[in-house]
């Protein structure tokens, strides 16, 4: 069971996954091999199950976000998973209950990918289709 300490860890973490351990140990009261321990422990409990890198999209020229629930009209939901993870416009995939069968999360750099991939999905399902117009956070 985590306690204070390992959910401050895994805060500063999310943050900054680069963050060294000395210096995470500074803010919760710990040395750096405590810390280290800390983390390899939740590591291999699978608290911790991967450290990532948060890319801006928008120096990469990706400046569109589209969010889209999918209503399948078709059983065959294994290859519409394996289409949505081997398309780099998907950044989130997540089945939902309620209003539609899947929510993906797209980044673009152009209306044009997007109406092309709206018209990819077509043959799993209908879509309602939802802009961001400002990332709050």
């Amino acid at each position: 069971m985590l306690d204070q300490t390992d959910t401050q860890i895994l805060s500063l973490l999310t943050k900054n996954s680069r963050m060294q351990w000395q210096e995470i140990g500074e803010e919760v009261h710990l040395t750096g091999q405590a810390v280290k321990n800390r983390i390899s422990k939740m590591e291999k409990s699978g608290v911790i199950k991967n450290y990532t890198v948060n890319i801006n999209p928008e120096i990469l020229g990706k400046n569109l976000t589209a969010f889209i629930t999918v209503f399948m009209k078709t059983t065959d939901h294994l290859s519409f998973k394996k289409y949505i993870n081997n398309n780099s416009l998907v950044t989130e995939a997540h089945r939902i209950s309620g209003d539609g069968c899947y929510i993906l999360k797209l980044t673009a750099s152009t209306q044009a990918e997007i109406v092309d991939f709206l018209d990819e999905i077509l043959k799993y399902g209908n879509y309602k289709l939802n802009l961001s117009i400002q990332n709050i956070k």
